[in-house]
């Protein structure tokens, strides 16, 4: 784990508890990081060495999580190939293929570098899937409303990077022909959940029930992985006529609305950080998902 910072500590935690992954390291520059003391106090070698540890003990590592920077991580991904590490990267950098697991797992099982999108597409974009999984989606726009208390430097460093990277994953994964992604940082105290809004264009004729099935199923399965993954209401439906360049102006188009909460399981972060928790459940299940791949192709 590369990043002593809020998601690194969370996800030494998630490991801890799940069969079959193993922390090796958790690395971070700073000797003072609450996050280094916290994993040595867990029999889990922490070190202030940065990525530079890695060139000493490459191989005891089977994989490397990044949860520092999209700046740092471009730096460090040369180390990370190099040294033949694959790397499941939880900035928006953006260096290798997104995945966003119930939607799009195959394209990252072989991969060297599996971005993560960002929090914001791994609560959104499974919506936007579920849509375009029954309808054509000409255009989606996602917003995402975080507390500003969950927001740490890691974060607050790659802002430029999460938009792009999340209204790029809109459409790549999600499926949507254009896209927009938002993220709004809100100072109310106490802090706010992680809330997410989806805005869809939709043909005025598409069937409305099974695209509300389709979106119910996705977030079931979110919810496998990530407890806290909600729908706050029932998908709305309006009848405003909407047009978009492109598109036949013989064919109607309305607006769907999706709200989604994202509340945190609370391991070592507040329940209001759902932003990072969604985020770190997301790289343990593709984690396990690695695991599981390498175990079938060795046996194969």
């Amino acid at each position: 784990m590369v990043g002593s910072g809020n998601i690194g500590t969370d996800l030494i935690a998630k490991l801890l508890r799940t069969p079959g992954l193993e922390p090796a390291a958790l690395i971070g520059i700073d000797p003072d990081s609450e996050g280094l003391t916290w994993a040595a106090a867990r029999d889990v070698v922490a070190t202030a060495d940065g990525v530079d540890w890695l060139r000493r003990h490459h191989d005891e590592v089977d994989l490397v999580m990044e949860a520092t920077s999209a700046g740092a991580h471009r730096a460090n991904a040369t180390l990370y190939a190099e040294l033949g590490l694959q790397c499941i990267d939880l900035t928006p950098a953006k260096l290798g293929p997104g995945c966003v697991p119930p939607v799009n797992l195959n394209v990252a099982l072989d991969a060297p570098d599996i971005n993560l999108i960002s929090c914001g597409g791994q609560a959104t974009i499974p919506v936007v899937a579920a849509v375009g999984a029954v309808t054509p989606v000409p255009y989606a726009e996602i917003v995402a409303t975080i507390a500003s208390k969950s927001a740490g430097p890691g974060t607050r460093a790659s802002i430029d990077e999460f938009t792009v990277t999340t209204a790029g994953g809109v459409a790549e994964i999600g499926g949507a022909e254009r896209s927009k992604a938002v993220i709004v940082l809100n100072p109310a105290d106490p802090p706010v959940l992680m809330r997410n809004t989806v805005f869809c264009a939709v043909p005025a004729d598409a069937d409305h029930d099974k695209i509300v099935a389709s979106i119910e199923e996705m977030q079931s399965r979110v919810a496998e992985y990530v407890p806290g993954y909600r729908l706050t209401a029932a998908p709305s439906f309006s009848s405003d006529v909407l047009r978009f360049p492109g598109w036949s102006s013989d064919v109607s188009l309305n607006r769907l609305a999706v709200s989604i909460e994202v509340e945190g399981a609370g391991d070592t972060l507040p329940t209001y950080a759902g932003n990072l928790d969604i985020i770190t459940c997301a790289a343990v299940r593709l984690a396990q998902e690695i695991r599981a791949h390498r175990l079938q192709g060795a046996a194969a």
